[in-house]
């Protein structure tokens, strides 16, 4: 089925569209203190640290940073809340350091930063998160100065790890929702990510937030969960039923399109039913230091495509070569290159054929 695709409406607030530019990333902000490990342990027992690093991260600001980092010349500005202490201090200087704009990100008395413990097995570069949710929590619709907003895109993540954000709302389901849909009211263009839980709330939280988001960006987890779609079949990627979930969602509401990524390839799917599958890359030994942020660095891959106007195909072709690149530092953003380095990643790493 081809659908029409929506564009944002007419505004009556804000910046007309012919002087929109930049991109904002709204969200959460974190330190991450980034742990390997040689084994995943069992309860009481020993698992030995073997390498240990601290970054800055959260969806708001991995994908701010990544973007700097990517050198594309790109207007960029933060939005958020961290607590006033060394964390905060730490979150602000990197953004100014990246040439990031910070006037909208806040600093909250009275609440810690947030952070998480990121725990990464050396062998299998699998994660687990310990995470302390601080100001993040408090993140709420008066924080978002929509008719302040300059930008062309904002983005938004994690739904379901932003406690203010993630409340009920009378007319649009959820707070978040009421906020995406201010955004598009302006003619600002939204992107949103989720966060990876084993829980039942993505249709209480995730569903209303899509009838005003333009581009969606989860992993098939995320997608699973909220199209309560199985995805594998065992071990295997049941590829079908993942593009029948990217219909699923569309169908639910997202504007533009949906970009669902796993572990063997990235598919997306717009509007107008162009769908495109990319494999990922096959790294070799070694090439693996962390994969915390990988995620991420593939959603500021696909933001960067669509301010850029690379279309689908290419936009999915530097998503994963970017998520590559973020691999081979433990922290979040330590590995991601400029654009230049990250095409020559796609040129010369070879692709999957599971």
């Amino acid at each position: 089925m081809v659908r029409k695709e929506q564009a944002p409406s007419c505004w009556e607030r804000g910046f007309p569209m012919a002087e929109r530019s930049g991109i904002c990333c709204s969200g959460n902000w974190i330190v991450d203190r980034v742990k390997t490990v040689d084994v995943w342990p069992q309860e009481e027992t020993l698992a030995n640290i073997l390498d240990e690093e601290s970054g800055t991260g959260g969806a708001a600001c991995n994908v701010a940073i990544d973007l700097s980092r990517f050198q594309l010349g790109l207007e960029l500005s933060g939005l958020g809340l961290v607590g006033q202490d060394a964390d905060g201090q730490r979150i602000l200087s990197d953004c100014a350091e990246a040439g990031i704009d910070t006037r909208f990100l806040r600093a909250v008395e009275d609440v810690p930063t947030a952070y998480t413990d990121v725990m990464t097995v050396r062998e299998s570069g699998r994660r687990t998160f310990f995470h302390n949710r601080g100001a993040n929590a408090l993140l709420s619709p008066e924080d978002y100065p929509l008719d302040e907003l300059s930008c062309r895109i904002l983005t938004l993540g994690y739904l379901l790890l932003l406690d203010g954000m993630d409340e009920d709302d009378s007319e649009y389901g959820t707070r978040a929702a009421r906020v995406l849909a201010g955004c598009r009211e302006r003619g600002i263009l939204t992107a949103v990510d989720v966060v990876s839980e084993d829980s039942d709330r993505f249709a209480r939280i995730v569903t209303p937030a899509l009838a005003h988001v333009d581009y969606l960006v989860i992993n098939e987890i995320e997608a699973a969960r909220t199209t309560g779609t199985e995805l594998r079949g065992g071990e295997t990627l049941d590829r079908g039923a993942l593009e029948r979930a990217a219909e699923l969602l569309l169908d639910n509401g997202v504007k533009q399109a949906v970009v669902i990524h796993t572990p063997e390839a990235a598919f997306g799917l717009t509007a107008s039913s162009e769908a495109t599958w990319r494999a990922a890359h096959t790294l070799p030994d070694g090439f693996i230091r962390g994969s915390a942020g990988a995620g991420d660095a593939f959603f500021a891959g696909m933001v960067a495509g669509v301010y850029e106007g690379w279309g689908l195909g290419e936009s999915l072709r530097f998503a994963n070569a970017a998520a590559a690149s973020c691999l081979r530092h433990p922290t979040c953003s330590g590995g991601v290159g400029d654009a230049a380095e990250i095409r020559e990643l796609a040129d010369s790493l070879p692709l999957r054929e599971d």
